[in-house]
């Protein structure tokens, strides 16, 4: 009998940031219910942590929106779902759009950052559109618990490599060109378990707000989405097996979310056509969670 709260069959992974393929079920990266109409034809769009959970949503929502699609996963260990992924770009894609682009890297070091920023110029001519997003999580029940690698390991992944992508993909963004930031709910709300995934989350938000101020004269546009809890490889790769049995059942609409439900808020603000006005903001795609700020 399931338990209260219940959500998903009770599942855990070893490894970060997680595997998609393993999870049950699998989290929903497309949705038929999804119409496009070319907001982004002709625009180069990249995505880091593209192969899973909501960088994949992202990836194929900008697909079918015409935009040519380049995205980052770590190698060996989430070979299959870049490959699933690139599959599924490969569906997606606009007759006007260049063939999408997987790029294994770890992107915690700068000149990790500045080869794949090089990979997609050099392949694309330039980028439009910049989406931050790869990220790892770990529980801990005590600041004490977590040491000085575990913490640098955490914020090289989550915040450390925003600065550097974004720093070498500049050189080739033009007037126009968009950033997107994932942030989460736990910047607002606090995390007591994921303190120091919470504390990146928090730095990301003064990242956006303050690099749209010094982006704005320049005409780029920096913006970022805050998630609740949404069905991703890191909620098993990362909580236990009850945790993730019941995770997103503390919500307003007692449920995770799916990419698929975040997804257009990337669309969005990507999106000139919809959000020209928008700038240093954060949409909150949570279940209904009220967040300040």
């Amino acid at each position: 009998m399931a338990s209260s709260g219940q959500q998903f069959p009770p599942q855990k992974q070893d490894t970060q940031p997680g595997k998609q393929h393993l999870m049950d079920p699998t989290p929903h990266s497309t949705t038929p219910e999804y119409k496009p109409s070319n907001k982004l034809l002709g625009k180069v769009a990249l995505v880091t942590g593209g192969d899973s959970g909501i960088g994949r949503a992202v990836g194929h929502c900008f697909a079918l929106e015409g935009a040519t699609v380049a995205f980052t996963y770590v190698k060996g260990q989430e070979d299959k779902d870049a490959n699933d992924a690139l599959g599924m770009l490969m569906k997606a894609k606009h007759p006007d759009a260049k063939d999408p682009v997987a790029i294994p890297t770890d992107l915690g070091f700068d000149e990790n950052c500045k080869r794949v920023v090089d990979e997609v110029v050099n392949s694309f001519g330039r980028i439009d559109i910049l989406v931050n997003n790869a990220a790892e999580q770990y529980e801990a029940g005590s600041i004490e618990e977590i040491d000085s690698d575990r913490l640098e390991r955490v914020f090289r992944t989550n915040i450390f490599s925003y600065f550097f992508t974004t720093r070498h993909a500049l050189k080739h963004m033009k007037e126009g060109s968009s950033i997107i930031n994932t942030t989460s709910v736990n910047a607002y709300k606090g995390n007591a378990k994921l303190l120091d995934y919470t504390a990146t989350k928090g730095a990301i938000v003064a990242f956006t707000r303050g690099l749209a101020l010094q982006l704005v004269e320049k005409g780029i546009r920096v913006n970022g989405v805050a998630p609740g809890p949404v069905w991703t490889p890191l909620i098993p790769a990362s909580f236990t097996e009850d945790e993730s049995a019941s995770f997103g059942a503390q919500v307003p609409m007692k449920r995770a979310g799916q990419p698929t439900e975040v997804a257009p808020c990337y669309v969005f603000l990507a999106s000139n056509v919809d959000s020209s006005y928008i700038t240093g903001q954060v949409l909150h795609p949570n279940g209904g969670t009220i967040v300040n700020g």
